[in-house]
């Protein structure tokens, strides 16, 4: 029986923990959007050609229906090797942490297998609307290639979390929460040294712009970058990742050829990214997630904890269900961190048209549904729907009396 003090004691800690975690959690969830801006219901179907509506609604409506099969296949894939993988331990002479590694690279294995037929048939689909070239041998050899990098998070991972929970049994998540987070903002600052493929844009009008874009948001030199993705496919991206020296912007080429007042406004958003230290943010985000280490801890006791090296697969399993628990919350301030980058590219460029024009072009080339469903919306998306940051170009419009 736990004593009446020791009850008081760790109630009192959860509490500070959890009033700690709201503080933090409502810092991170602030933006420079006026928190009574109002925006205006529009209708997608008064702004957007009917055929150019229907195809985008109906292309996103077949990949919403593949995501949600994916997921429920990993799931399942997952649960049967969190039942069957420990007798694999049997078989093992590795070690515990060579153990631990060899159930890591099956569990790995059953991710991609299980993720693989959605996979190709997301690709089918993405091939025959012309959005997608990569050709179905190519998606599996190069996917299987990529999951290289993953490979090693995974392995470090296994590693750090087996090695603490050595010498520190149950305790092993505290300081393993940490440690991934250190990990996390590592790449995060690697990732432009290591991303192939960039150059630096031919046109003397786009580094101008972005020169000019970046000293108005106060951000000196930012470099923006080219990736060549027309080969693969027409779908336009831009992106910026970083962290202090190591920042960039990265514009697809599918996108570098847009209108140039529209290529601003994408420039402005991104740079926008970098001015509010979304990445940072991110980073804040991952650290409140310290509680999903706790649960994983809590979860694999019964087969010994993670010094066990059985318990690897059930970890695996709890793992992937709190990462798509947490995907609203995550989802929600990505959007209001993209919102607030929207708002910047406004203020910095002036040119809501522009901002319009951009989102009325990303139906077209990109097949991006500007109004899907609310609870796919609520779930699942990071951005904005596009007629959403239709409504804030309009709202900005009548803000400024314009």
């Amino acid at each position: 029986m736990r004593s009446p003090g020791r009850t008081a004691s760790l109630g009192l800690a959860i509490a500070a923990f959890a009033a700690a975690w709201l503080y933090a959690a409502s810092r991170l969830w602030r933006t420079s959007v006026p928190a009574g801006l109002h925006l205006p219901h529009l209708d997608a179907a008064r702004i957007f050609p009917a055929h150019e509506l229907h195809r985008a609604q109906s292309f996103e409506a077949f990949l919403r229906v593949d995501t949600i099969l994916g997921t429920l296949a990993l799931i399942a894939a997952l649960a049967v090797y969190a039942r069957r993988g420990p007798a694999f331990v049997r078989e093992s002479a590795a070690g515990r942490i060579g153990t631990g590694f060899l159930l890591g690279m099956l569990g790995f294995a059953v991710v991609w297998l299980a993720q693989l037929p959605f996979g190709l048939v997301e690709l089918w689909w993405s091939r025959r609307h012309h959005v997608v070239k990569t050709g179905y041998v190519d998606y599996v050899v190069s996917g299987f290639l990529g999951l290289g990098g993953q490979f090693l998070f995974v392995c470090a991972a296994l590693l750090i979390v087996m090695a603490l929970a050595g010498p520190l049994r149950r305790l092993w998540w505290a300081p393993a929460a940490a440690a991934f987070v250190g990990l996390a903002a590592l790449f995060a600052f690697l990732a432009p040294y290591l991303t192939p493929g960039l150059h630096a844009p031919r046109d003397p009008a786009i580094r101008a712009d972005a020169t000019r874009v970046a000293r108005q948001e106060g951000l000196g030199h930012i470099p923006v970058r080219i990736l060549k993705v027309r080969d693969t496919t027409s779908q336009p991206n831009a992106f910026a990742f970083g962290i202090g020296p190591s920042r960039k912007v990265v514009l697809y080429d599918t996108i570098a050829t847009f209108p140039r007042r529209e290529l601003d406004s994408v420039l402005a958003h991104e740079l926008g990214h970098l001015r509010h230290d979304h990445i940072l943010k991110d980073l804040g985000w991952s650290a409140l997630l310290v509680p999903t280490a706790l649960i994983v801890a809590l979860a694999t006791r019964r087969r010994g904890g993670m010094y066990d090296p059985a318990a690897v697969p059930l970890a695996l399993l709890v793992f992937v269900l709190l990462q798509l628990a947490a995907t609203p919350l995550s989802s929600a301030a990505s959007r209001r961190y993209e919102a607030e980058a929207d708002w910047t590219a406004l203020q910095v460029t002036r040119d809501p048209a522009a901002m319009r024009a951009l989102h009325e072009r990303f139906v077209a080339t990109a097949l991006a549904d500007p109004d899907p469903p609310g609870w796919w919306h609520a779930l699942f998306d990071d951005h904005p729907t596009g007629l959403q940051r239709i409504e804030m170009a309009d709202a900005w419009t009548q803000l400024h009396g314009r």
